[in-house]
């Protein structure tokens, strides 16, 4: 067995820092994501050292063992494939690059995370949330407008409040009825949105943003109370006061996100558009909606066919 010195493990910092560079700059990933990949592969360099095997020495059954204590030490199924992802793509990517001989972790094989189903509202809770927020903007309230404006927004175009958090004035389109949105990646999608979401953010852009904006708040479509960029940690603060102000369960920003793909799907919307309305990269993960749908299906048919 290798034993690693301490030049071995100064090369693994620095492919690890360079495995960063890739992520961020190369494939476009978030901040977020970025630090949760540099994190999962320090924390198999790490085992392997503890093995007195360098990074760059690791072959698939140590990955294995890796694989193994985890499930020892019984950490959720989520966590295990999302680190196991990250190694597959750190030994990849530093295959491609020469830093390794071969590639260790090509066979390496996780289970897939069981697929929670999304939390969404009903029609109707999700309808007495926005009309909530918009009774509580009555007073022109600038901070009661904005969050109108935002929930509008979010159950009307299924955004993620980092995509609305992100968003400039010039991202809406309000004749159009279109916003603009940045998404995962770096990928760019234009969603339409309908005249009740129109309405709150015209209110907010007319009445709201102007006695919240300063000479710093640049483009920003959503001002926090300081004037600035709204982050997205505010936002869903925002959501989960409003919820509880409308009297509903309470709900995250990603939850209205999930009421919007269900309620479409609910309204004959078909997979490919939702898709595309909610910038997934893959159809499975827009798939997992439809046991709403199906639900419905089958109480409707249970009701009706005769042979039910």
């Amino acid at each position: 067995m290798q034993v690693a010195d301490p030049e071995t493990d100064l090369a693994a910092t620095e492919a690890v820092a360079r495995f960063g560079v890739h992520l961020s700059a190369g494939r476009g990933l978030s901040p977020h994501t970025v630090r949760a990949y540099l994190g999962d592969v320090r924390h198999v360099v790490a085992f392997a050292g503890r093995r007195g095997v360098a990074w760059d020495r690791v072959d698939l059954a140590l990955l294995r063992s890796w694989l193994g204590s985890m499930v020892a030490a019984r950490l959720s199924r989520s966590t295990i494939a999302r680190r196991g992802a990250a190694v597959r793509c750190f030994y990849a990517w530093a295959y491609e690059e020469g830093l390794v001989a071969d590639d260790p972790a090509a066979r390496l094989v996780t289970a897939q995370p069981r697929p929670a189903l999304p939390t969404a509202l009903a029609v109707g809770p999700a309808t007495r949330l926005v009309e909530s927020a918009r009774e509580t903007a009555a007073d022109g309230d600038p901070v009661a407008l904005r969050d109108w404006a935002l929930v509008e927004l979010l159950y009307a175009t299924g955004v993620r409040v980092s995509e609305a958090a992100g968003l400039d004035v010039d991202d809406v389109d309000l004749g159009q009825r279109l916003v603009r949105v940045m998404g995962k990646g770096g990928k760019e999608r234009v969603v339409p949105f309908g005249a009740p979401a129109a309405r709150a953010l015209q209110a907010w852009l007319a009445r709201g943003r102007p006695q919240l904006a300063r000479s710093g708040s640049g483009p920003a479509l959503l001002l926090g109370v300081r004037g600035g960029r709204a982050d997205p940690r505010q936002l869903r603060t925002a959501v989960h006061q409003a919820s509880a102000l409308a009297g509903v369960d309470d709900v995250a920003p990603h939850a209205l996100r999930h009421t919007a793909a269900t309620h479409l799907l609910q309204g004959g919307s078909d997979l490919r558009s939702v898709q595309e309305l909610l910038g997934h990269a893959s159809l499975a993960t827009t798939q997992r909606y439809t046991h709403v749908t199906a639900d419905r299906l089958r109480a409707s048919y249970l009701q009706a066919h005769p042979r039910a």
